[in-house]
This record gives structure tokens, C-alpha cells and sequence, in this order.
């Protein structure tokens, strides 16, 4: 296979993996998020999230199809804890655009556990 059919393989299967990404049922929830990603780790808040990813904007350009580790922090008061509970995870890029100035950036999660302390 010539890298041309690679790449166009790999785009078909992102788009085919953000279409069941976009399938899922999304909340409008502004929550605190860590990213680390190969352009450094940075804060940022989550634009929504679905059952299969999340939507944030970043400053930094996040490739699509780059990999991303990101914890979210869920409020004590929210969840009934005493404290905050982190979320950890690991996903991929599936849409980075820019967006009035910052970059919205889409991440599937492929992995995610909850953080013990």
C-alpha cells in the first residue's frame, strides 16, 4: 500500500470513529481539564462531554489522530464526595479547529479510570 492509501485509510477510519463520536448524546458541562499532549500540558475547561469523548478549547494546535491524556475534575459537591474526583484519560484527537481565536479540539476517549486517593 502506497503511504497516499495509508493516510487516506487512517482519515477514513477517524472519520468513521468521530461520526460515532458525534452519534452520542452530548452535555453542555463546563468542567475543570488537564491536558498533556505532545505540545505540553496546559488547563482548560470542558466544552461538553458525551459518553465517547469531550470538547475543549485549548491554545495549543492538537493534531487529529494525536494521542492525549487529560483528567477531569468532578466537584465534591456534585458527586457527593468529600473531595474533588479526578477522571482520568486517554484518547486521541478526532477535530481540531480554530475557533474565534483558540483552537476546539475533540478527543474520543479510549480509556478512562478513576483517580484513588
Amino acid at each position: 500500500m502506497s503511504n497516499e492509501s495509508n493516510s487516506t485509510a487512517a482519515a477514513k477510519a477517524v472519520r468513521s470513529r468521530y461520526t460515532e463520536v458525534q452519534s452520542a448524546a452530548r452535555f453542555p458541562v463546563k468542567l475543570p481539564i488537564h491536558i498533556k499532549s505532545q505540545g505540553g500540558e496546559s488547563d482548560s475547561e470542558t466544552d461538553n462531554i458525551s459518553a465517547n469523548g469531550v470538547l475543549f478549547h485549548h491554545d495549543v494546535d492538537m493534531p487529529v489522530g494525536s494521542k492525549v491524556d487529560f483528567t477531569i475534575s468532578l466537584p465534591a459537591d456534585v458527586v457527593g464526595a468529600d473531595s474533588d474526583v479526578k477522571v482520568q484519560c486517554h484518547g486521541r484527537v478526532v477535530r481540531s479547529e480554530q475557533d474565534g481565536g483558540r483552537r476546539g479540539v475533540g478527543v474520543v476517549i479510549d480509556e478512562y479510570f478513576f483517580e484513588r486517593r
